[in-house]
């Protein structure tokens, strides 16, 4: 069996369309849909991020402001600049890069953003909505691999799920989204790795989403025939190349669906982030109303 490769690009270029058009639709309603990201001091990795986002926002005509805060920032002084964007009517969507100096607690300064700006979906809020099966503002990551998954037709209803990785930004919302679904799910992180029991739930995966950020974590021969294997781990060798936590070659060779490193998991994320900036802005014009 040679497995079909799940493209992040049509599901990105999807999205994107979906959502220039609700942004004309708010714009006629008076509603500018705003991003500002907030990065504190100078880092190489986030800097990438940024261009991204502003390049996708631009695109399907959201409005998108960098603001750069110097290295030194307390947390306080971090905390009463994102109570002004909070009050700021003018924004609609605010997002803290990471990461932060270490002088600062970055869920204490994510979870002081408002709820209905929160674009990432981190907020105590938004992540009890998705455990609560009413997800409004979900995580973009967890939600680009859920929406990965569907985009098969496979239906997710009592299948065998496995989710390596218990991150808040991806593991724990992803699979919270397949739970909703019915899936049955079952969740391992680095202590069932410790007690040898990784392989033995991969095998058994008929859905596989695997977000440690180990190079090839998993064995391609672990993967049970026929499986829908999403690979989220980006990971760079010492020879330079980018491989993910799954032995793409070997576990292609069993699966029937499986994501490229890099092309997949992770391609459509930016674009979920302006679906999500332009779903808070729909809330805050329903909470208006």
């Amino acid at each position: 069996m040679a497995a079909q490769l799940l493209l992040g690009k049509p599901l990105a270029e999807k999205i994107k369309g979906e959502v220039s058009q609700e942004v004309v639709s708010l714009k006629a309603t008076g509603v500018s849909p705003s991003l500002v990201a907030i990065q504190v001091g100078q880092n190489d990795a986030s800097r990438v991020y940024t261009n991204a986002q502003r390049k996708v926002a631009e695109a399907v005509g959201i409005k998108y402001e960098l603001q750069e805060l110097p290295a030194d920032l307390t947390q306080d002084q971090l905390l009463k600049h994102i109570a002004g964007l909070n009050n700021d009517p003018k924004v609609t969507g605010i997002i803290l890069q990471m990461p932060l100096p270490a002088q600062i607690d970055a869920k204490v300064c994510q979870w002081s953003i408002a709820y209905e700006k929160d674009v990432e979906g981190m907020t105590p809020h938004n992540m009890g909505l998705v455990t609560y099966g009413k997800p409004r503002l979900v995580p973009c990551t967890a939600k680009g691999a859920f929406e990965l998954v569907k985009s098969t037709g496979v239906d997710v209803y009592g299948k065998e799920i496995v989710v390596i990785g218990h991150s808040d930004i991806v593991g724990k919302p992803a699979a919270l989204l397949f739970l909703n679904e019915f899936g049955t799910v079952t969740v391992g992180h680095i202590a069932t790795g410790q007690r040898g029991l990784t392989e033995s739930h991969v095998r058994r995966a008929e859905i596989l989403i695997v977000a440690v950020g180990v190079p090839h974590l998993v064995k391609g021969d672990w993967v049970k025939e026929g499986a829908i294997v999403i690979d989220v781990g980006i990971n760079a060798t010492k020879d330079g190349k980018i491989v993910g936590d799954v032995e793409t070659e070997i576990a292609a060779e069993k699966a029937a669906y499986i994501t490229p490193v890099p092309g997949g998991a992770g391609t459509a994320t930016t674009a979920i982030l302006m679906q999500n900036t332009v779903e808070a802005a729909k809330w805050q014009l329903e909470k208006r109303a």
